[in-house]
């Protein structure tokens, strides 16, 4: 995409139509059910693998597809339109558990954890949020000490996407290895002294996967150390810029949804002898909506431009983030409030949307600490 002239390439939109058939087509006649359930979709997870999109944005020569930030962007707009549970999954797939091994890992593990993780046969999670270190990740207490040849494990993780599936291969955390020093270790699933405790009971997400996860003297080799040792959290920091990007670009997808949800019902539904959307107090929600989906989508395109040039992003990706998902969250009141009494009906489409929005100002950093991120850019004193 120019970023002058607002296009994307004749390949971008090729995909995103690609993307969008597969949504519509393997997502949308099951995600309900999914989320009435509140079930896992590993064959569906495993499709998306088959067409690609776990390995979007990571070179050939790992079996990745070599296509630029946007594009893997545009795949996770399309899935949100349709199930936002679908997309995180991806997102957690692509931003938190595999490219932390794109970044930092040795070739031996980039073999053995990312070419599955990009080949969409196995997921892989990133355990950095604690009880007591959420937005202050730095103040992260599971500790992890060296006796031998073996790291051993003590602490507990919360809120981790991805980390309890049957494709799980493993769990990034970050853990103290000494004196203000935070390190990454790879977990692999199924080591004695990793607990993962039932999935969490969400207000929305309900076919995404979330645990908390526990380790008791869990004992993994010297050699799971991803990275240089106590250079856990400057990882983490140097994947969070793309993961606010791709958690914007699932906000607009979100939204976009809530749009087409309310012009649908808005033709169709009637009332005093004619449809709705003849109604300004009807008309003017749709039309503010679609002016907020149209600036929350430039933001985003714009951001993840950004980061494909290379270019200080971390700004536009607060913005995007910010912004996007804040719009997401006020779409889907405004079209549940368009749709009435049946918008507040579970078997509304709308109902679940907005269910799944709220999460959106919280996960990958608050809308607070997007506002600080932008404060400190402004050059402000902000604490």
């Amino acid at each position: 995409m120019d970023i002058l002239n607002f296009e994307l390439s004749e390949e971008q939109e090729q995909f995103r139509a690609v993307v969008r058939d597969f949504a519509a087509s393997e997502i949308a006649p099951n995600c309900a059910q999914w989320d009435r359930e509140e079930v896992f979709p590993v064959e569906a997870v495993l499709k998306m693998g088959a067409l690609g999109l776990f390995g979007l944005p990571f070179p050939p020569e790992y079996g990745g597809g070599g296509a630029d930030f946007l594009t893997y962007c545009l795949a996770i707009e399309e899935l949100a339109r349709v199930d936002s549970s679908m997309a995180i999954t991806l997102e957690a797939g692509v931003s938190l558990g595999a490219t932390p091994f794109f970044l930092s890992g040795t070739e031996a593990q980039k073999e053995q954890y990312l070419l599955p993780m990009i080949a969409g046969t196995a997921l892989g999670a990133f355990g950095l949020t604690e009880a007591v270190a959420g937005s202050d990740a730095g103040a992260t207490r599971t500790r992890a000490n060296l006796d031998g040849e073996q790291w051993v494990i003590d602490g507990s993780k919360t809120f981790i996407t991805n980390s309890g599936t049957p494709i799980t291969k493993c769990v990034t955390i970050t853990a103290r290895t000494g004196p203000d020093e935070i390190s990454n270790i790879v977990v692999d699933s199924g080591t004695p002294g990793f607990d993962v405790a039932p999935a969490y009971r969400k207000m929305g997400w309900h076919a995404s996967d979330t645990h908390e996860l526990g380790f008791n003297d869990c004992r993994v080799p010297a050699d799971h150390l991803l990275g240089e040792r106590g250079r856990g959290f400057q990882t983490f920091l140097s994947i969070l810029d793309g993961g606010r990007i791709a958690i914007a670009a699932l906000a607009v997808g979100l939204a976009q949804a809530c749009l087409d949800a309310s012009l649908e019902y808005a033709r169709a539904r009637q009332a005093f002898g004619g449809p709705i959307g003849r109604f300004q107090s009807i008309a003017f929600k749709c039309a503010d909506m679609s002016v907020a989906v149209e600036n929350a989508r430039n933001l985003t395109y714009k951001a993840a431009w950004l980061r494909d040039h290379e270019k200080p992003h971390r700004q536009a990706a607060a913005m995007a983030k910010l912004y996007s998902s804040e719009v997401a969250v006020s779409a889907t009141r405004e079209a549940v409030q368009i749709h009435g009494g049946y918008g507040f009906m579970e078997d509304s489409p709308v109902s679940r949307l907005y269910r799944d929005a709220k999460i959106l100002e919280i996960g990958e950093g608050t809308s607070e600490i997007q506002r600080l991120v932008l404060a400190r850019g402004l050059d402000l004193p902000v604490e």
